[in-house]
């Protein structure tokens, strides 16, 4: 039998992380939608003119991705610790995948003040170019888009051995992140393209959101390692 200061300690990392996990869902979204918003013109010259015009909304993505990049370090520790006793090494590995995720995110953020900069006319000659670089389809940040599908598949692998959170949800979680994992870097070499790049998200998009209401609102169970026989 587990001491009581454990268990309670594993209920406190369970609630931060679903409460983490909501809020870095939050945050995306709201920053998805204020950058498209101030990006939505047609042509490099007529986004950066939008982005001038929107320079604050710009900023406010700034705010919202580091706040993506600390939510994804929390996660990295939480999931952690809610899944070391089943395996420490995969636990490890899906840790430091989270973290490589938030440090790709956070030298993303380069490019948006990078835009912020061209679009104030800090190098008005070298605008076309830079701006066209800057503004690719594929943003630097989603480069970090494989390290947390990868860390998401491990975590909900070690959540569905250890029985912590519904089969079916771990489960679930699997499947979403396999698709990811596979879909993700094709993406990124320019074999997938089109809607279906947008479609592959909605099931990790459910099962975030369903994890996140259940460890904040459930918690975990005793890992079955240490149920009674």
């Amino acid at each position: 039998m587990e001491k009581p200061t454990t268990e309670t300690s594993r209920q406190f990392y369970a609630k931060v992380a679903g409460f983490t996990i909501l809020f870095y869902i939050a945050v995306g979204l709201t920053s998805v939608t204020l950058y498209s918003r101030a990006t939505g013109a047609e042509g490099t010259n007529a986004i950066l003119a939008d982005i001038a015009s929107h320079a604050t909304a710009v900023g406010m993505t700034v705010i919202l991705e580091l706040l993506e990049c600390f939510s994804a370090l929390v996660l990295a520790v939480t999931l952690y610790r809610l899944t070391r006793d089943e395996s420490q090494e995969l636990a490890m590995l899906g840790m430091v995948c989270r973290v490589c995720e938030s440090v790709l995110a956070a030298i993303g953020i380069r490019t948006t003040l990078g835009l912020l900069w061209l679009a104030a006319g800090g190098h008005a000659p070298a605008n076309g170019a830079l701006g066209t670089f800057l503004l690719m389809p594929i943003p630097a940040a989603m480069v970090g888009s494989p390290f947390f599908a990868l860390g998401s598949m491990i975590f909900s692998y070690l959540m569905l051995r250890s029985r912590i959170v519904p089969v079916p949800l771990a489960g679930f979680g699997v499947v979403a992140s396999a698709l990811l994992v596979v879909c993700v870097p094709l993406q990124l070499a320019g074999f997938l393209k089109g809607p279906v790049t947008t479609w592959i998200w909605i099931p990790m998009f459910a099962f975030q959101f369903l994890l996140g209401l259940w460890l904040l609102i459930k918690g975990v169970a005793t890992p079955a390692s240490r149920q009674p026989a």
